[in-house]
């Protein structure tokens, strides 16, 4: 496969998980209060809450150093994928490195833009999209969307156990979005099966094999 389909397969993979990632937030956030749930199965429910830092809703300090530092992070994972498509690496490897890209400005999108779009969302209200008074916050300082919640099983640990005994366990209580799954499922098979090639990405030498 040429060098140029490889690029417009990366681009495209990359548009679709960004629109389908878009449309779910927005679907959600104006339609949803705030910690409102959807439950679809026993184990699987659509839960929404918004937060400020990483991935699965993980917390850190910094709202706009963390947005910049994204900014920074897809602008420099952006330039890798050009290189990769010009060197005429493997279009798997491509677009599963694409994946994490798109992942990562999915989640910069609302970072950007949504406070300056969308009105709050709280417990008692659904946001609204271009409110006349204007965002619930400024450029750069926007909360991530997340909804997808899979508890799969949860138990109460016996209260003989130091430290544990008494306390609630619940496997998988992180709440995410696509955004989230596109980085971590790129990020955990790139780790698995690329090594070698992630290697000799930096080693200027090509794996042209599709």
């Amino acid at each position: 496969m040429s060098s140029s389909k490889k690029g417009f397969w990366a681009i495209a993979f990359i548009l679709l998980i960004l629109i389908i990632d878009q449309i779910i937030k927005i679907t959600v956030k104006t339609n949803m209060v705030l910690y409102e749930s959807i439950v679809v199965t026993n184990w699987f429910k659509i839960h929404f809450i918004e937060n400020n830092g990483m991935a699965m809703g993980i917390e850190v300090t910094g709202k706009l150093f963390l947005s910049i530092f994204r900014i920074i992070a897809t602008i420099a994972i952006a330039y890798y994928i050009f290189q990769l498509v010009k060197k005429d690496f493997k279009l798997s490897y491509i677009l599963f490195v694409s994946l994490v890209f798109a992942g990562a400005v999915g989640n910069i999108v609302d970072s950007v833009f949504y406070g300056v779009i969308f009105s709050e969302s709280t417990p008692m209200q659904v946001a609204v999209l271009f409110p006349p008074e204007g965002g619930y916050s400024t450029w750069l300082h926007g909360k991530v969307v997340d909804m997808f919640y899979f508890p799969f099983f949860s138990f109460t640990w016996p209260s003989w156990m130091p430290f544990l005994g008494g306390s609630e366990f619940e496997f998988f209580k992180y709440i995410f979005n696509l955004a989230d799954a596109s980085i971590s499922v790129g990020g955990v098979i790139l780790l698995l099966f690329y090594r070698k090639t992630f290697s000799l990405s930096f080693e200027n030498k090509k794996d042209s094999e599709d």
